[in-house]
């Protein structure tokens, strides 16, 4: 995306809204770590996106959400109608807000189900309203700005969640919401605790009850989502980061970096710097 063809609304440099409003096709080879939340909104277009080393083709009307942390980039797009939010924690904290929002695990910090969701005709025009409303006030100069941006970002995740809902039911039951709280707990702690054990201890379970649990869902086993969620921020730091092998092993709570070699090597079929080397 050429610069020239993006319109820009910022809110010290704590939260913007990008306009894209074009047609030609973009290739980005060279991998972006995303530093920030942001929610992109193909409301017109297509392509094929990598994200976190995996591969999505997008045709139409989609919505996709990146948290901080996340590899992104484009094999190709060609797109007409496009918008980016982008905000961080102090601006917004999606764990603060989660109670009334539910979008944590969900829309963010979710590394484990599709990244894309399809709003149909009447939720496009809903999210079109939000955003209009939003370019007036970042054009606003009057009092209680922040509180107005942040009000309409809210509505817009809001109202994203209940799509997602709505094409990807949210199961409420146990098993469901064991495994979010799981995931989550996962996320904040997967380079400090790399055992079962720790984390069904945190839950309140042994790790033979979590495991049924798991099975009852036909998820990936505990050891699975620990070890999947090791590997893919090995692969993310990498290549984004020029640390070596032994200061990424150390990072992510490896004391032998030769062990850790052989645990990424066991699950990628290459070993670090092979892997590095490829990309």
């Amino acid at each position: 995306m050429a610069i020239q063809d993006i319109s820009r609304y910022s809110y010290k440099d704590v939260f913007s809204l990008s306009v894209v409003d074009f047609e030609k096709a973009c290739v980005v080879n060279k991998p972006e770590q995303i530093d920030s939340y942001s929610i992109y909104w193909i409301k017109e277009g297509k392509g094929t996106y990598h994200i976190d080393f995996k591969k999505f083709s997008f045709d139409g009307n989609v919505l996709f959400f990146l948290s901080p942390g996340q590899v992104f980039s484009v094999d190709s797009e060609k797109i007409k109608e496009a918008y980016k939010l982008t905000f961080i924690r102090d601006f917004y904290c999606i764990q603060t807000h989660d109670k009334e929002v539910a979008c944590n695990g969900v829309l963010f910090n979710n590394v484990y189900d599709t990244p894309f969701i399809k709003p149909c005709e009447s939720d496009t025009k809903k999210l079109s309203f939000i955003l209009e409303n939003l370019i007036d006030e970042f054009k606003n100069t009057e009092t209680a700005q922040y509180d107005m941006l942040q009000a309409y970002l809210k509505q817009f995740i809001i109202h994203s969640v209940r799509i997602q809902k709505e094409h990807y039911p949210i199961k409420d039951d146990l098993d469901s919401k064991l495994f979010k709280d799981f995931s989550l707990l996962v996320e904040q702690n997967f380079k400090a605790l790399h055992s079962v054990t720790d984390y069904a201890n945190r839950l309140g379970l042994s790790p033979k009850s979590l495991t049924k649990h798991f099975q009852k869902i036909g998820s990936q086993t505990p050891s699975d989502v620990i070890k999947n969620r090791i590997v893919l921020e090995a692969k993310r730091q990498l290549i984004y980061t020029d640390d070596s092998v032994k200061h990424i092993a150390y990072d992510l709570g490896f004391n032998d970096s030769a062990y850790f070699t052989r645990f990424f090597t066991k699950a990628v079929l290459k070993s670090p710097l092979q892997f590095k080397k490829d990309h």
